[in-house]
């Protein structure tokens, strides 16, 4: 084949084209490997930056490590202590125990040079004393009176109550005191008169003897509205007085009394000798759950204006006594009537007030 023949335009055409192709192929890789060296080396940039980012500081010099101190030096060794005796301990029995303590004696080491050891003396046993019972409380004495009871007579009363709020209300009450020479019976009621009833809302009893030292109450008795009744013994026999409303006990003196039958032997003292009732006139009270000696003093002479007249009295005052009871107790005896009590009043510390005036007298006795 010859060259004319071989580019024919069948031919020639296929030559060009495959020249154009490969020409296309050179100049792509060209421009390929030109674009991958700029890549490489802006990534490569990249890289060492981030690097120089992460990168940590430097670490700081360690410190030198701080010098070793030297052990101190050995102490010098103790003498050798002698031996201690060994020391039987005594039985120490307690009561209500179930089995004694029984304590193992104690052996010390042995040093090097034991000395000889020697056993103290058997103690005895110790039993604790045992425990009594506390006795009642003290209570001061009181003085003792000459006495002359009063004759049995039966008392109406008017009763005045201002409360500690400034409510008043009148109340009406009924005493009823029986000398029988050598005993006595006292009684009282205080309430609310109705139309055709009354309420009690309180009411004391007293019974007992009567000798030289004027009333001994046995038994008193104090019934509030809403509350049980509740009662006190006065035991001259033992000497002691209890109360049903505690287990506590108080002792007995002579001349002691309970609230009904105290304004009855002021009035026997003021009998027999008027003089008595200068200065202090002391009086041991059996209450509901003590006992006090009460302490009055004489306030005057007074005239009070009652529904039987006006009547001659002797006002004896209890002021308030610290550590032992908070109200004021007043009390007017009339000397014209026996030295009966006609007026009884009893302030209390929150400025409540209750005022009991005679209003009628009837002696049932000589």
């Amino acid at each position: 084949m010859t060259s004319a023949s071989f580019f024919k335009p069948p031919r020639r055409r296929t030559v060009i084209f495959v020249a154009v192709i490969g020409a296309l192929h050179v100049v792509a890789l060209q421009w390929l490997g030109g674009h991958a060296g700029r890549v490489a080396v802006h990534e490569q940039a990249q890289l060492v930056s981030m690097a120089i980012v992460a990168e940590a500081p430097p670490p700081p010099e360690a410190a030198p490590p701080p010098p070793v101190p030297l052990p101190p030096p050995p102490a010098p060794p103790l003498p050798a202590l002698p031996a201690l005796p060994v020391v039987d301990l005594p039985q120490v029995i307690v009561p209500d125990a179930p089995a004694p303590l029984q304590v193992a004696p104690v052996a010390p080491s042995a040093p090097e040079n034991p000395a000889p050891a020697t056993a103290l003396a058997q103690l005895p046993a110790i039993t604790p004393p045992a425990e009594t019972a506390a006795p009642p409380p003290v209570v001061e004495q009181a003085r003792r009176y000459k006495t002359d009871v009063p004759a049995s007579a039966d008392f109406d009363l008017q009763v005045d109550r201002r409360d500690a709020d400034g409510t008043k209300w009148t109340g009406v009450a009924a005493m009823s005191w029986q000398n029988k020479g050598d005993s006595y019976r006292l009684s009282l009621e205080v309430g609310l008169s109705m139309l055709i009833t009354r309420i009690n809302l309180l009411v004391l009893s007293s019974e007992g003897a009567i000798d030289a030292s004027g009333i001994v109450p046995a038994k008193a008795t104090e019934k509030r509205r809403g509350r049980a009744q509740t009662a006190t013994h006065f035991n001259a026999a033992d000497q002691t007085i209890r109360f049903s409303a505690t287990t506590a006990t108080a002792p007995w003196q002579q001349g002691a009394q309970d609230k009904a039958s105290l304004p009855f032997q002021l009035a026997a003292i003021g009998r027999a000798d008027v003089s008595q009732l200068a200065g202090n006139i002391d009086i041991l009270v059996g209450e509901e759950k003590e006992a006090t000696v009460f302490r009055f003093q004489m306030v005057g002479e007074e005239t009070l204006d009652t529904d039987m007249g006006r009547l001659q009295t002797w006002h004896l005052r209890r002021p308030p006594k610290r550590g032992s009871y908070s109200s004021q107790l007043d009390i007017w005896l009339a000397p014209s009537l026996q030295w009966y009590p006609v007026q009884i009043r009893n302030t209390e510390a929150n400025g409540a007030l209750t005022t009991q005036t005679v209003s009628k007298i009837t002696v049932t006795g000589s």
